[in-house]
Formats: C-alpha cells, sequence, structure tokens
C-alpha cells in the first residue's frame, strides 16, 4: 500500500486547517478543505490563506488532480475555485450538496439566479465512491449531521472527516445548521469507529482547549473511540444528542456564516458581476 505524503495548513483566523495528499511516487496531490481569507467589514476576498498551499505545490513540484471539499463551510470561505484557477485540479464535494444548495436558495430568495444542481462542481461524489490520487486510493464516505451533505474523504489510512469530528479534546462539531441532525452525527461517528483502530484521522478545525495551547490536526480512530469528550465507542444515543443539543442552544452563527455559505455553494466562486461590474452578496434581514 502506498502511503500518502500530508501537509497541513493552518488558518488562525478562522481556526481552520486544509491538506495537501500527495502521492510521492507520481507527485499527483489532492488539496482538502482549503481556506480564503475574508474580511467581512470591509466584504473583501483575501487569497493569503490559501497562498502556502500554492507555494507548497510548486516546491514540491506536485500536480493537483482533486480540490477537495468535505461539505458547504459556515465558517470560512472554500479556496477551491482560486486554487482550481493557480494550480488546476477538479473541483468535488458529496452529492447531496444540491440539498444545502436548495436550502440556501431558500434562505437567500436565490430563486432564478442561482442553480441548485451542484454545476458549480466538476464531480459530486456518492457514498461509498472511488477516487484516484495518483496510485493512492481514495473513498469517499457518506458523513451527515453537521450538514446533511458532509462527506469525508479516506485516502489510503487517513481519514479527512472535515467537521464531523474534533479532537477528542473538543468532541464534535455543533448540529444546528439548517439540515443538520445530532442523530445522524451520531451515526455517522459510530459508522467511522468501524474503521482499524490505526486510521489517521486528520480535522478541519481545532480550537486549543484547557490545558493545551498549541493547535493540533490529527488523531487516530482509536483515540477517538476511548477519549472524545462527546462520543465514545460505548456512547449512547440519547446522551450524545441530550449532549450536543445542550450545546448547540448556547452557540451563537459563525461570524462569517453569512457570506460564507452564498460563496461555498459556488464553490468559492464570487457571484456573476452586475451592471456595474461587481459582485454583490445577499443579507436577509431578522432572519436568523
Amino acid at each position: 500500500m502506498s502511503r500518502p505524503e500530508i501537509a497541513h495548513f493552518f488558518d488562525a483566523t478562522t481556526g481552520s486547517l486544509s491538506y495537501v495528499v500527495a502521492d510521492p511516487e507520481s507527485q499527483a496531490c489532492a488539496i482538502i478543505d482549503p481556506v480564503l481569507g475574508f474580511d467581512p467589514v470591509a466584504a473583501r476576498v483575501d487569497p493569503t490563506p490559501a497562498a502556502p498551499i500554492v507555494q507548497y505545490v510548486h516546491a514540491q513540484e506536485l500536480s493537483v488532480v482533486w480540490i477537495l471539499d468535505t461539505h458547504v463551510h459556515a465558517d470560512h470561505v472554500s479556496a477551491a475555485a482560486y486554487l482550481q484557477e493557480a494550480l488546476g485540479g477538479k473541483l468535488g464535494i458529496g452529492s447531496r450538496v444540491t440539498e444545502v444548495q436548495k436550502t440556501f436558495v431558500r434562505l437567500f430568495n436565490l430563486d432564478g439566479g442561482f442553480a441548485a444542481d451542484g454545476s458549480q462542481f466538476d464531480h459530486l461524489f456518492t457514498d461509498g465512491e472511488h477516487f484516484q490520487v495518483g496510485g493512492l486510493q481514495g473513498r469517499v464516505l457518506h458523513t451527515p449531521g453537521h450538514t446533511p451533505a458532509c462527506v469525508s474523504y479516506l485516502i489510503e489510512d487517513a481519514l479527512f472527516v472535515g467537521d464531523t469530528l474534533f479532537m477528542p479534546d473538543l468532541g464534535t462539531a455543533r448540529c444546528d445548521f439548517p439540515g443538520g441532525s445530532a442523530a445522524q452525527l451520531y451515526r455517522s461517528i459510530q459508522g467511522l469507529y468501524q474503521l482499524p483502530d490505526n486510521t489517521g484521522i486528520y480535522v478541519c478545525h481545532d480550537y486549543p482547549a484547557d490545558g493545551r495551547e498549541q493547535y493540533t490536526y490529527a488523531t487516530t480512530v482509536m483515540e477517538q473511540k476511548l477519549l472524545n469528550q462527546h462520543i465514545r465507542l460505548d456512547t449512547p444515543l440519547a446522551v450524545f444528542v441530550q449532549v450536543r443539543e445542550a450545546r448547540d442552544r448556547t452557540l451563537a452563527l459563525p461570524t462569517l456564516m453569512l457570506p460564507a455559505v452564498q460563496l461555498n455553494i459556488r464553490a468559492g466562486c464570487l457571484p456573476e458581476q452586475e451592471a456595474d461590474g461587481v459582485s454583490y452578496l445577499k443579507l436577509p434581514l431578522n432572519r436568523f
């Protein structure tokens, strides 16, 4: 079995982690959950968080075959479209992204101005679908709960879980976004716990908890099963749902949610320019 070479990139502003997963034999690589900066005051995108990925790909002489998002992120803007223009590769996401698109078409009143068919991406992955990164074998696992369209990417023995799991001392991500479900998240995670214990788990966010000063990004199935503060292998469904829903009731909306989801349902592309040559986002007043 080939072993992927994995480089991580941390955006401190959003607590987000992105990855470049490379096949050392072919130099092919996939980029997972890349971040584009966004200034909510000036309403301006900023490529700075994605620049180290571009530099790394060039320095390692890699060939990008996939740029993958695990879901429609609500707390940062995806750099997928930006990196495709800079580096090439196909944009991929789970096929149920169309459900999320339709939800936000309604919430932002985008009827007639947005195609909620996933056509903004080059490929929509189905549950269990296989893909290649050079000689590396990849498989897509549908892991809903945080959103109904979340997927995890298993590339050889490395699992990229998006927001399905955090590091064990942080537990799990919220489930109160439209279409989210704590019960679904429980079932998704218990499914991941059936993978081999030494499977590496790479998270999409880290916010160091009490007693831990530095961010981290990698754990294993075994560590999660034994130590995750929200859901261990023997945690009952009802207990997890109670804990997760109680926690969710205390959380405010992410700072970037309203701009981020409008851009991320477009794979990180800006809306089409209007007659004045400017792209616009919408703010639904008194809706959230």
